[in-house]
């Protein structure tokens, strides 16, 4: 047995009947050309409705000033003292344990020096580049602090500014010397195939240590040029800063996914089958269809097996102000605490930032602890893992989340009883990938916001009933839901519960007497 787990893992699923795998790597094997999942025919993609995004992630690129510099030292480099360091001081030690000729090993050490002296140089040129490269990010930023990451989509309009030509001159000085390793590397692999005569010891291993570290270093160089000068339209590219300020990243992503999943996926496999709870608005397939390319697949919609009408309460509250307006935050906060006291915690609620989550934590905990009703919330240090396991096993409690709780939680039973929905989950206008995206419709909003979001909120709202005698309430404080024209689409593609609208002020209400019934009985069931 090898000591590569991965290679281990290769080894045994290639013996294997059915491989289960997750997303990142499905599309990392599409990424590799196929030489990371053993050859397979049929494919079966659960939660299909992540396709889109698991694709634009695994088929993306990303890099940073650590990423590049980590590249860097394990090639080596030349040191002080003259030695060299990383992958090529080992060129060196496995040269010397073969007594090569001395004008040989001259000439390797030459080679050797030059690699490392060029890379040297790419070090130095690539922390002006991330100098330069952050002054740029901050002049975009415009003295504006976030405690959240900072995005910039590099558009056309970006790069005739004129302070993005100091970061293409950057690019270049950096470019140069990076190139010049890779190559290199290159150049020492072919040096020892000629010195084939010589008992070179474990030199295959060396030299594939050495192509791969080329490799890696060559397409990741590449990949960050044709970003930095030669960008293509099919791509979409921006910068991303942490809210520390201390990580400044390239990402890159492919505009249209839908060919892609075609090409690698669908044409490649004799059977392929998307499978999820929420790949359908408006009961039509068309928005998947038309995201991954998949008019030619065949379908079909599985009913329900929960009785929504008889399970679920839906209470849209109408007399709030609707987000952005005044006065909005301040209901949310009011309207949650109250129902949450009515239902004796047993409660989801899910928030689209985290800056709506934490001022509605900060009004609502104390007065439910008052009413002995923990709260807590995602952000706190407590893993997702564990805030999911009090509200399963705990009583009488609120969990607070934002995105990554939206799906993914199964609580069945009375421990989740109500799910407080602050907002419609749209994404952020801003976002580089949704804006390039959006480019591309006629009609943006409706064609491509809408029923994205319309996904996302099913996937929020199928987080409450989760067996067939689980009853509960599922209230929206979002009243555009009720006032724009696009709110029908939304209650079209919900699977039949029964729907109430009305004043904040009757929720609890409404929420206690519906949730007094009990579990729905076998029967009902």
């Amino acid at each position: 047995q090898g000591q590569c787990h991965f290679y281990n893992a290769r080894h045994a699923a290639e013996s294997a009947h059915l491989i289960i795998v997750n997303h990142a790597l499905l599309l990392a094997d599409v990424a590799v050309q196929n030489r990371a999942l053993p050859e397979y025919n049929y494919l079966i993609v659960d939660e299909a409705h992540h396709l889109e995004a698991a694709t634009t992630s695994g088929l993306g690129f990303a890099a940073d000033r650590a990423r590049l510099r980590r590249m860097l030292n394990e090639v080596g480099r030349v040191k002080r003292s003259g030695r060299v360091s990383g992958l090529l001081s080992e060129v060196i030690a496995h040269c010397q344990k073969a007594n090569l000729p001395s004008e040989v090993m001259e000439q390797i050490e030459l080679s050797v020096g030059k690699v490392g002296l060029a890379s040297n140089q790419a070090m130095r040129q690539l922390n002006a580049f991330f100098d330069r490269l952050e002054e740029f990010v901050e002049e975009q930023k415009a003295g504006r602090r976030s405690q959240y990451t900072f995005r910039l989509r590099i558009t056309s309009g970006t790069r005739v500014q004129p302070s993005w030509d100091g970061v293409e001159i950057a690019w270049d000085n950096a470019n140069a010397p990076l190139v010049a390793v890779s190559a290199g590397l290159e150049r020492l692999v072919g040096g020892l195939d000629n010195l084939s005569e010589f008992d070179i010891p474990d030199v295959e291993d060396l030299q594939a240590q050495i192509l791969g570290a080329g490799r890696r270093l060559g397409d990741t160089v590449g990949q960050a040029s044709r970003m930095i000068t030669q960008p293509e339209l099919s791509l979409i590219y921006w910068l991303e800063s942490d809210s520390n300020h201390d990580r400044l990243s390239l990402h890159t992503a492919p505009l249209h996914v839908g060919p892609l999943v075609e090409e690698h996926l669908f044409h490649e496999k004799e059977a392929v089958i998307l499978t999820s709870a929420t790949l359908r608005t408006n009961f039509t397939f068309d928005f998947v269809r038309e995201r991954l390319n998949a008019w030619e697949a065949d379908e079909l919609a599985v009913g329900s097996p929960f009785d929504y009408r008889n399970s679920t309460l839906l209470y849209l509250v109408d007399d709030i102000p609707e987000p952005q307006q005044q006065g909005y935050q301040k209901a949310v906060e009011q309207g949650m605490a109250a129902l949450f006291k009515a239902t004796g915690g047993r409660a989801l609620a899910l928030f689209t930032s985290y800056n709506q989550l934490r001022a509605t934590l900060r009004a609502i905990k104390a007065p439910l602890a008052q009413a002995g009703i923990t709260t807590q919330a995602q952000g706190e240090g407590v893993s997702r893992a564990q805030l999911l396991e009090n509200l399963r096993t705990g009583k009488r409690r609120v969990l607070l989340g934002t995105r990554s709780f939206w799906e993914g939680v199964d609580v069945p039973g009375d421990p989740l009883s109500c799910l407080a929905i602050a907002k419609l989950p749209f994404s952020v206008p801003s976002d580089p990938v949704f804006a390039a995206r959006s480019e591309t419709f006629e009609q943006p909003f409706f064609e491509y916001a809408v029923p994205e979001t319309i996904l996302r909120f099913l996937q929020g709202f199928g987080r409450l009933i989760r067996t067939r005698t689980d009853r509960g309430v599922v209230a929206v404080f979002d009243k555009r839901l009720l006032t724009k024209s696009y709110g029908q689409l939304f209650l079209d593609s919900l699977p039949d519960p029964t729907v109430r609208q009305g004043p904040v002020a009757l929720l609890p209400e409404a929420a206690a007497e519906w949730l007094s019934q009990g579990p729905l009985s076998q029967k009902q069931a």
